[in-house]
């Protein structure tokens, strides 16, 4: 049998070129592994390990009173790293529908510095990836400026989005793209009144010979001069700023739906005054009403659409609204005692300050009523917070001293002076806000179907309407004679008039637009009211993943469990009760798990002392070790203190030891609501020791959770580190099938059983919380985490939603929302596709010889304008999703 021994130890070595050094080697009969560490640089706290062991060394993590990061952690982080320096951010405008995404996205493209580039309409946002190699040879930014003068130069107007900027500057960038919205709007709103005017007048035009009797004006109105200057008012007043756009698109090759209605309107007018002008041609194609007509229904709908666009990203102005741009700085004497517990001393001094000069350790004074404007813990005061735009948690929580508070937070009764933690840019909120603009930043796979539509789609309706006037004027009419008996040929049944309004129904009637809001719209809305409710969703493609989840694997400690351990029993056959816990809190001190902290906490309540350690090291799923008072001693699974050592207990002293603790934990717990763990405790040249049993409380929320994801059709598995009797405990609490539940795995085991899940055709969805859960996190098809308060971890990094509130019962509402959301994205483009298939044969006379149905070029304006209605608006109904998840709660 190999032997294998871990030494550490920690020598310093006094001199002007070396400092102290830390040292610890991992030996095997057939490897031996050295590591020598330079310590701690002045100012640094934190320091990484990169291992690489062997077959048969375990990964660890290395630290010595500090905290460590394993080598995938540390891998993922710089991956994360890389990616964010190697993605640029531009703020593209005059995009009008999924045509112009599609140009821009083409363009971005077309630059072989670009990865990847997703371009979002609706926050006007192209977000890019640029090569690997790109970013070590030329700077993200002189390419991104790049990228924004060519598109630029293209017809839209673009800019580099500075990242980094503070909370003021955030704040002041959205208000006045707010600012910027509302002028639009109100712009929009004076030329639809504009337009309607003149459409009253040619309506009133229409009416001249029934209100001849009214007077001269009603006849002056019915002067074919006077349609004419009507109709030229109207294209070149309030439709001047769509046809100028439409035709500068098609200009620069990149056409759009602004194109489609300005050829349509500009053409009917051309047509209708060489008419007027040259009577002798015959044409008597004199219809200046329609263009008139068309700009006023194309005008009023995109007034409409825009309102209810401004409506749709209103959920993003009011996560703004809770960063708070000003802060009470407040300065306290240096003679002062600040452990009086006084939220104010006499002599203390109050400035206010801008947020952004917050910095970490300042102290800051909130008062009733007030924002909290950084993250930070109590240092003074009572008062109940409102934490219910981040947590989706309704009523008010109590905080006092020692507790934490998050930015975005709403201080109610009492005032509070607080330390800051984290400010500015890294605060909750700004977080928040960041996670959101990038979700509504990634598409859905599904709005690829839409673009790969909507890129094409302009040239195709032109090639349409081309095709339907050589058809109507060339060939239809003769083959379809009475076609000309329609209002539409006028009242001479002309083919040229009728052919000439039929194409230009063609070009009105289609809606590139529709296709191109049906996604994003229901995106925007969706990752909007998640993070209203607590929940952080890194895309829209997370939202379609997790739509699809048929599986969902439960970590059990911090998960179903509140991850709240405590100590319930110490046992040992040979040593005092205290002198178990001395020796583990020692090990345990430096370590973030639960059942760390559970040991080191019950120590401190107890008084002891824990004796000083040198150098810990930590495999997660398993256990610590560190070497106390000259012995190293390991503190984890029964198996893994065995083999640290080499040495077995005999079987009948571990059944003993486990019954003395079982024994002892089940006093005062029921069983059905606590979970029972039990760790092992060994120290070099005498194997296990003692054992130490943990008791973790079951989340009043995980039973009604399991059972409303199974009515649901999606099947619950449990995964666990821990023993095979505590996990199976938990799982026939919470209603899991007990072939579904498995105990005693490690991380790597884990993420075995959810590739194992995946390669039977399973979508599976990870919900974890800590770094052991990370591995399966980042491999399931949607990872989920849970977080309390604002302290980022391995598991949130990792994971494609997290759940602010820390509920499990909010795993519930994100498949909700997430279902209700693709409903609304699946809605929408069967809408936008059914629509144009079947408006343009319409629009084209496909009903015109057997059903004597044509529309208008104004009645087709209509239609459009409706359409791309219809999808916002629909989309917009995903609120209601909101509401009654409200009225349940």
């Amino acid at each position: 049998m190999e032997t294998e021994l871990l030494q550490v130890s920690r020598s310093y070595h006094a001199n002007k070129h070396t400092s102290g050094k830390f040292s610890f080697s991992y030996k095997t009969s057939s490897n031996v592994l050295r590591i020598q560490v330079n310590p701690l640089l002045h100012g640094r706290r934190t320091s990484h390990l990169r291992l690489n062991p062997g077959p048969k060394l375990p990964r660890l993590i290395v630290s010595n009173a500090i905290e460590f990061k394993s080598p995938g952690e540390n891998s993922s982080v710089e991956q994360r790293q890389r990616r964010a320096d190697s993605s640029v951010l531009l703020d593209v405008n005059g995009m009008m529908c999924g045509a112009c995404v599609s140009r821009v996205r083409s363009l971005l493209h077309l630059d072989d510095r670009v990865e990847s580039a997703v371009v979002n309409m609706l926050t006007e946002t192209a977000a890019i990836r640029l090569k690997p190699e790109v970013v070590g040879s030329d700077s993200s930014e002189n390419v991104a400026e790049h990228l924004a003068r060519r598109l630029t130069e293209c017809g839209f107007s673009s800019k580099v989005r500075v990242s980094g900027i503070g909370v003021a500057e955030n704040v002041k960038k959205y208000k006045e793209m707010a600012e910027k919205k509302q002028t639009l709007l109100a712009n929009s709103r004076n030329r639809v009144a504009f337009a309607w005017t003149l459409v009253a007048l040619c309506c009133g035009s229409h009416a001249s010979h029934i209100l001849h009797s009214l007077g001269s004006f009603w006849e002056v109105l019915h002067n074919s001069y006077v349609k004419g200057g009507l109709a030229l008012g109207a294209l070149l007043g309030p439709g001047r700023g769509l046809l100028f756009d439409g035709m500068m698109a098609f200009a620069k090759g990149s056409p759009n739906m602004n194109s489609l209605v300005g050829f349509g309107s500009v053409a009917a007018f051309a047509i209708s005054m060489v008419s007027l002008l040259n009577p002798g041609l015959d044409w008597d194609a004199s219809f200046f009403d329609e263009p008139v007509m068309l700009l006023g229904f194309v005008l009023l709908g995109r007034s409409l659409e825009e309102k209810a666009r401004i409506k749709a990203s209103s959920d993003m102005n009011e996560l703004l609204s809770l960063m708070s741009t000003q802060s009470r700085l407040v300065i306290t004497s240096s003679e002062s005692d600040s452990s009086d517990g006084n939220v104010l001393c006499s002599d203390d001094i109050c400035v206010e300050v801008s947020t952004d000069d917050i910095r970490v350790g300042d102290s800051v004074l909130i008062l009733p009523g007030e924002t909290i404007p950084v993250d930070g813990r109590v240092l003074a005061g009572r008062s109940v917070v409102d934490e219910a735009m981040l947590t989706g948690e309704s009523l008010p929580v109590f905080k006092e001293k020692g507790l934490n508070v998050s930015a975005g937070t709403i201080n109610w009764d009492g005032p509070l002076k607080i330390e800051a933690s984290s400010t500015g840019s890294n605060s909750t909120i700004s977080k928040i806000v960041r996670m959101v603009e990038d979700a509504q930043g990634h598409e859905a796979p599904i709005q690829r179907l839409a673009d790969s539509i909507a890129g094409p789609f302009v040239y195709s309706v032109m090639t349409l309407s081309a095709a339907t006037f050589a058809f109507w004027h060339y060939v239809g009419t003769h083959i379809f004679p009475d076609v000309l008996l329609n209002d539409i040929a006028g009242p001479d049944g002309s083919s040229l008039l009728l052919s000439l309004k039929l194409s230009v129904d063609v070009l009105v009637v289609s809606c590139p637009c529709a296709l191109g809001l049906a996604t994003p719209t229901a995106i925007l809305v969706g990752t909007s009211l998640g993070a209203k409710q607590g929940l952080l969703i890194r895309g829209g493609d997370v939202l379609e993943r997790l739509s699809t989840v048929d599986f969902v694997a439960l970590d059990k400690t911090g998960t179903l469990t509140e991850g709240e351990a405590t100590v319930t029993s110490v046992a040992t056959l040979a040593y005092n009760e205290s002198e178990i816990l001395q020796i583990a809190a020692a090990v345990e001190k430096t370590a973030l798990h639960p059942i760390a902290k559970a040991i080191v906490n019950k120590a401190e309540s107890l008084n002891l002392t824990v004796p000083s350690t040198r150098g810990q090291l930590s495999e997660p799923g398993f256990g610590s070790l560190a070497e106390v008072e000259g012995r190293l001693v390991a503190v984890g699974t029964l198996e893994w203190v065995h083999q640290r050592f080499n040495r077995r207990m005999s079987r009948s002293d571990i059944t003993e030891l486990e019954h003395a603790v079982t024994d002892q934990s089940s006093k005062g717990a029921l069983l059905s609501n606590h979970s029972k763990t039990v760790v092992y405790v060994g120290r070099e040249g005498e194997g296990v020791i003692g054992a130490i049993g943990i008791s973790d409380k079951l989340r009043h929320d995980a039973e009604p959770t399991v059972n409303r994801l199974q009515q649901k059709g999606i099947r619950t598995i449990l995964l666990s580190g821990d023993r095979e009797e505590a996990v199976a405990m938990i799982g026939k609490t919470v209603g899991i099938e007990s072939e579904l539940i498995n105990a005693s795995l490690s991380p790597q085991q884990k993420s075995d059983v959810i590739s194992s899940l995946q390669a039977k055709g399973h979508r599976v969805a990870m919900v974890g919380d800590g770094i052991n859960d990370a591995p399966s996190l980042a491999l399931a098809h949607v990872g989920i985490a849970l977080q309390a308060g604002s302290q980022e971890t391995a598991a949130s990094d990792a994971a494609s939603i997290i759940l602010l509130g820390n509920r499990l019962s909010q795993l519930v509402d994100a498949f909700d929302l997430a279902r209700a959301t693709m409903s609304k994205v699946r809605q929408n483009l069967t809408w936008a596709v059914a629509y144009n298939v079947v408006a343009i044969p319409i629009a084209a006379g496909v009903l015109l010889p057997g059903f004597n149905f044509a529309m208008t070029p104004s009645l087709s304006g209509g239609l459009m304008a409706l359409s791309s209605i219809f999808v916002v608006t629909n989309s917009l109904l995903l609120q209601l999703h909101g509401s009654e998840r409200k009225r349940r709660g």
